[in-house]
């Protein structure tokens, strides 16, 4: 038996509920149950982290060729070499592998600041594609970086929703019904390889900074300078997924933020009995 009461094959209950459904916000912004979230154009924050993840590369860079100047000076003293011109090699070495530290830091520390803006704004426009499918509330956004314990995955799982949310909807979904939370999703191989490579520099930093500080005769200098550019060296190569993450990801949100607001797909009107 058919009931539809309209053209649409809609019932009278629903054109009623519908009816009494409030109008969508008149300045375009959606609440998710915090605060409201609205789009925002991420192009310039993402090329401003890109660029600033460029310093970040060449500022290891650096300190891998002043590591390899301390590792040749360290060889020499290792294998006997002794007199004033070793000693002067050996204050010039140690003077470029300090000061290579420098710039290190000041790239990290303006890399993470513009990141962690960049960052919240593609979480909100996430919220405005899909509000239903985030596990982390938004303010664990710049905090699951802080806390400790739970920055090895917060961060991992929030940029996840962000990735999805700001996907393409697989062909033949109907883009106005939101993705469903508890549906499985699939792999996510660029974010689980930045991440990986993130945690991994982490580990290796703070793991080749303590055998620097404990080590004083030539080769456990040496041995300390390797673990370091191998520190370095797992920086530059999760600096080049970053660089990838964000422009991709950037990339997803102003597509879809110029695609407009989804299409309802047609409902069939109701079949007439022959």
């Amino acid at each position: 038996m058919n009931t539809a009461s309209t053209p649409q094959g809609l019932c009278a209950a629903c054109v009623q509920a519908a009816a009494a459904a409030p109008p969508p916000p008149a300045d375009g912004r959606i609440k998710t149950g915090g605060a409201p979230a609205w789009l925002r154009s991420p192009v310039r924050l993402g090329w401003a982290v890109v660029a600033l993840l460029g310093l970040v590369v060449a500022a290891d860079l650096y300190s891998l060729w002043a590591g390899t100047v301390m590792l040749d000076v360290m060889n020499d003293l290792i294998a006997g070499e002794f007199g004033a011109d070793i000693e002067r090699r050996a204050e010039r070495a140690d003077t470029l592998y300090a000061y290579s530290g420098g710039p290190q830091l000041v790239a990290l520390v303006a890399t993470c600041v513009v990141f962690l803006v960049w960052f919240h704004r593609v979480r909100v426009n996430a919220e405005v594609f899909e509000p239903y499918i985030h596990r982390k509330k938004r303010g664990w956004t710049v905090w699951g970086w802080f806390v400790p314990v739970v920055n090895f995955w917060f961060p991992r799982r929030i940029a996840v929703d962000i990735w999805d949310a700001s996907a393409a909807r697989p062909a033949g979904s109907d883009p106005t019904v939101p993705l469903d939370p508890s549906v499985e999703r699939g792999p996510h191989p660029l974010v689980n390889a930045w991440w990986t490579l993130w945690v991994a520099s982490l580990f290796a930093d703070r793991w080749a900074a303590k055998s620097y500080a404990r080590a004083e005769e030539a080769d456990e200098i040496r041995s300390a300078v390797g673990n370091m550019m191998f520190s370095d060296a797992l920086h530059i190569a999760a600096a080049a997924l970053a660089v990838v993450f964000v422009l991709r990801l950037t990339r997803m949100q102003d597509r879809k933020a110029r695609s407009g607001p989804p299409v309802p797909q047609p409902v069939p009107g109701p079949v007439a009995a022959p």
